[in-house]
């Protein structure tokens, strides 16, 4: 994956994509960076979850931006992130992270808010990098309160 976003960089460049270039080339700044922290060359999962945190800090700034009403800054961190987010598994959509909680629900016989704590970990484990954990956390808030 890691020589992916590399080979893609490059290509990038050569095109003249600037913004492409200047993005892919911050990722893998991160991914580097990463690498070091923990001692070694990173796993597709480890790439992933960079690239996940990193496509979070763009929809956080996206909100940001919104709430002062810088659009042009908006439409930069809109552009970036969907870079960032060609690198990331498709998503699940809302109903079948509902299908996902109601059986983790099932399975540890969740009935309040009080199991909350030990459903989470496994809707999240369960989808694997697929599942936006706020959209499992307000499904699951709802399902045990």
């Amino acid at each position: 994956m890691f020589d992916q976003i590399q080979n893609d960089m490059k290509i990038s460049l050569k095109n003249g994509e600037k913004v492409k270039a200047n993005t892919l080339r911050l990722l893998i700044s991160k991914l580097n960076n990463k690498a070091i922290e923990v001692g070694s060359s990173l796993d597709d999962k480890q790439i992933l979850q960079v690239i996940q945190k990193t496509a979070k800090q763009h929809k956080e700034s996206i909100r940001m931006y919104k709430d002062g009403n810088r659009e042009d800054l908006v439409e930069q961190e809109q552009a970036e992130l969907d870079i960032v987010e060609k690198y990331l598994p498709s998503m699940m959509s809302e109903e079948e992270v509902n299908i996902v909680v109601e059986s983790i629900i099932q399975e540890t016989g969740a009935t309040t808010m009080a199991d909350f704590g030990k459903v989470m970990p496994q809707v999240m484990k369960k989808g694997a990098g697929k599942i936006d954990g706020s959209i499992a956390q307000s499904i699951l808030k709802s399902k045990l309160s």
